[in-house]
């Protein structure tokens, strides 16, 4: 009982925020300006007309059509892309009956999306309504087909009457709210859906997206800048740390970096002292051989401390442009060489590390993709969207856990911390035959599921289904709907609601 009145006020307040308002009035044309109704017609039952092209949904509810009467058409135009209702285009409307055309004319109409044509037929027949829609970046014709003029009210009377749409479990969703709301429909998705694997991964740091720097000699860690933490962001060259040997009795870095630099310094100055004298061939060239093999010696020595070493000592510095994943030592902490200092990030690859039940290991070869979903803000990805792949799933287990290990690689969009978790379904090769729909068209109720399968634009069918996996975005239907059957994937909750009201009527919002 609460949950329906809490059903009931809030939607309420989404139809007073929508500008719903009930309807239930005549459009009149130029000949109908004096208040003319619009005759016998108004007494049959209503006729609903659907069209879909590529780009937009027609949408016609009107009484149905007979040789003599006037009518208005009204006509609501959707586009596909989002279903909003279509503004602003250019709308042509044509009839053809037995082979003859009749241009209808269109009215002024003040509602968005509707588009109302005078038609005004002469005769009855079967025949096409053909509209012609262009917008600013879109041009389509959409054909009704079997569109029909009735020759007497008699005959529509009971054609239409006997076509009726069952109304049984029914829910009316007129255009105009559709349109105010995050609202779609789609048709089933017919292929290959197969046994899907859930279960849940580890992210880490690709393999080759991280580095760990060591100590290349005994010292004292001094910190380069005061911010060294955990999470910094880093330039590529930047100091972080230095190692100093200063004060140390023995291997003092310092001072052997000082001293291979005085020996270059001073072998490069004998060579070059030699170099002239040997021009003159005041020494000899055996002498000037070994001063050169001297410097050359000295200057390999110096180069290489120069890279990593300075007055201070050993210089700690990022590789590339990353982040400081992880630091090993603290300021003053006595070093040995080959001692882990600090491990840089690029954070641009991530690994996933997943266990899987054995019972599917003789299905893990066909493992074709994955659905990787975020559990802190619920957001799934596809592997191809995040540029991934599967590395390598384990061909056995170890002693201390009995699941098979699988591993995908990954780019980081920025919506993923190493360390943290995401939910992974894996697919695997399917049943070709299967139908799914988007996991937001599924409906649970005491768990029963259901769907609402469109009738026509404004009206749906809550039908109860029984599904199978999902993986992620879509959900397998084992039963309850067909390939052929549209159905809302997207706003299936408010659809509900409207139900669990039962205050609107079919005409809600039109005007004919």
């Amino acid at each position: 009982m609460i949950y329906r009145l809490l059903s009931i006020l809030i939607l309420a307040f989404a139809w007073h925020a929508c500008g719903y308002t009930h309807k239930n009035e005549n459009i009149t044309t130029a000949d109908d300006a004096h208040g003319h109704s619009h005759g016998p017609a108004d007494d049959l039952d209503e006729l609903q007309l659907t069209a879909y092209g590529k780009s937009f949904e027609v949408f016609i509810n009107s009484h149905p059509l007979v040789a003599g009467n006037k009518s208005v058409l009204q006509v609501h135009i959707t586009q596909l892309s989002d279903f909003s209702a279509l503004d602003g285009a250019s709308v042509e409307a044509t009839v053809e009956i037995n082979g003859e055309k009749q241009r209808l004319k269109q009215l002024k109409s003040d509602t968005e999306g509707i588009y109302s044509f005078r038609i005004d037929p002469e005769k009855g027949g079967i025949g096409q309504l053909i509209f012609e829609v262009t917008s600013e970046s879109i041009s389509e014709q959409i054909i009704i087909d079997r569109f029909r003029i009735y020759k007497s009210e008699h005959q529509a009377s009971h054609e239409v009457g006997s076509s009726k749409p069952s109304l049984i479990n029914t829910t009316v969703f007129s255009k105009e709210q559709s349109w105010k709301v995050d609202f779609a429909t789609e048709m089933p998705e017919a292929g290959a859906f197969g046994q899907i694997i859930k279960t849940t991964a580890q992210i880490q740091s690709a393999p080759e997206d991280v580095i760990l720097i060591s100590a290349k000699t005994n010292g004292i860690v001094l910190l380069a800048v005061k911010d060294v933490l955990e999470g910094k962001s880093v330039n590529k060259g930047e100091v972080l740390f230095n190692i100093s040997g200063i004060g140390l009795a023995d291997n003092n870095s310092a001072v052997r970096f000082s001293e291979a630099r005085n020996n270059y310094e001073k072998a490069s100055s004998d060579y070059q002292r030699l170099k002239k004298l040997a021009e003159d061939q005041i020494v000899s060239r055996k002498d000037l051989l070994q001063a050169k093999n001297h410097y050359q010696n000295t200057r390999i020595i110096y180069d290489n401390l120069n890279r990593n070493f300075d007055e201070k000592g050993q210089i700690v510095a990022s590789p590339f442009e990353g982040y400081v994943k992880h630091i090993y030592v603290e300021e003053g902490q006595y070093v040995e060489p080959g001692q882990a200092i600090v491990s840089i990030s690029q954070n641009k690859k991530l690994l996933l590390h997943a266990d899987i039940q054995q019972k599917y290991a003789s299905i893990l070869s066909s493992i074709q993709t994955a659905n990787i979903r975020t559990v802190h803000d619920n957001q799934t990805f596809t592997l191809e969207e995040l540029n991934g792949s599967l590395l390598s799933y384990g061909k056995s287990t170890s002693q201390h856990n009995y699941q098979i290990p699988i591993h995908f690689q990954i780019d980081n969009p920025g919506h993923f911390v190493s360390g943290g978790f995401v939910e992974l379904f894996l697919k695997t090769t399917t049943n070709p035959t299967a139908i799914s729909v988007p996991n937001e068209a599924v409906l649970e109720e005491q768990g029963n599921y259901f769907v609402f399968v469109q009738v026509h634009p404004e009206l749906f069918e809550k039908r109860e289904i029984k599904i199978g996996a999902t993986d992620g975005l879509r959900t397998e239907i084992i039963s309850g709907i067909r390939a052929s059957e549209r159905i809302v994937s997207k706003g299936a909750i408010l659809v509900s609601l409207a139900q669990a009201t039962g205050t609107l009527d079919a005409h809600s919002g039109h005007v004919h």
